[in-house]
């Protein structure tokens, strides 16, 4: 069994050095393939990539020279994967790339894992990360007509045939959405997990820098909801 770590990476120079040392810690020596997507950062993260990867032979990085959405980095990764099984997390260490191990063990203790979907489950956020959250889920669950919990928790894990089965998947945050909701309608069987989610060690959410982007970030997720509701009706 091999899988394929996706794991965007937007200005996160100060970061890298800590989540490649992690991945080495967590991964090393195991079937598990590390892909660092560039997505057309702005800072040293390209440099910083560069300097270290002679160091870490199981990680693979992808340049993106425009950055076009947080999906599209993680399509781009998921596309340049050769691994039976397919799984994203982010680059902020918010929640461990270890937290795949988890994943790879349930996948293991199955006997049609082909048909699994994984996905974490957070805890220790803040009070106000909770409330969205809550809200969030119970909008999609009855707007959707199935029940969504804490959407965009990761990791995300899958095996490869779910990936090739997508159709105009999302470039943005609502690819979480897709994934979950897809997975869903597909019938596969939805498994989830507790992970510990910590303070970023260095720079900012990119959707929670302030309250207007959390706005931002609001509308962009309803106007994709509505519409992946009416491409479920039409295909009824």
């Amino acid at each position: 069994m091999t899988i394929s770590l996706i794991i965007p990476c937007f200005n996160e120079e100060k970061n890298i050095p800590f989540l490649l040392s992690r991945c080495k810690e967590a991964f090393d020596k195991k079937e598990i393939e590390v892909i660092l997507v560039d997505n057309g950062s702005s800072d040293n993260t390209q440099v910083v990539l560069t300097k270290l990867l002679p160091n870490y032979p199981f990680v693979k990085v992808v340049r993106i020279e425009n950055n076009q959405g947080y999906g599209n980095g993680i399509l781009t990764g998921l596309k340049a994967s050769s691994s039976e099984y397919l799984a994203w997390t982010h680059a902020d260490l918010q929640t461990d790339p270890g937290d795949l191990l988890e994943g790879l063990k349930m996948l293991k203790e199955i006997s049609n894992p082909e048909k699994l979907f994984l996905k974490g489950k957070r805890f220790g956020r803040p009070l106000t990360d909770n409330i969205f959250t809550i809200g969030m889920s119970l909008f999609e669950s009855i707007l959707l007509k199935t029940k969504m919990w804490d959407i965009n928790a990761q990791p995300t894990i899958f095996h490869k045939s779910f990936f090739n089965s997508w159709k105009n998947p999302p470039n943005d945050f609502s690819l979480d959405l897709f994934a979950y909701f897809m997975a869903k309608e597909c019938d596969l069987n939805i498994k989830r997990f507790n992970v510990r989610f910590d303070r970023r060690l260095y720079g900012k959410s990119h959707w929670n820098i302030s309250f207007k982007e959390k706005l931002k970030f609001i509308k962009r997720t309803l106007s994709y909801s509505f519409e992946l509701k009416k491409k479920v009706q039409n295909n009824a």
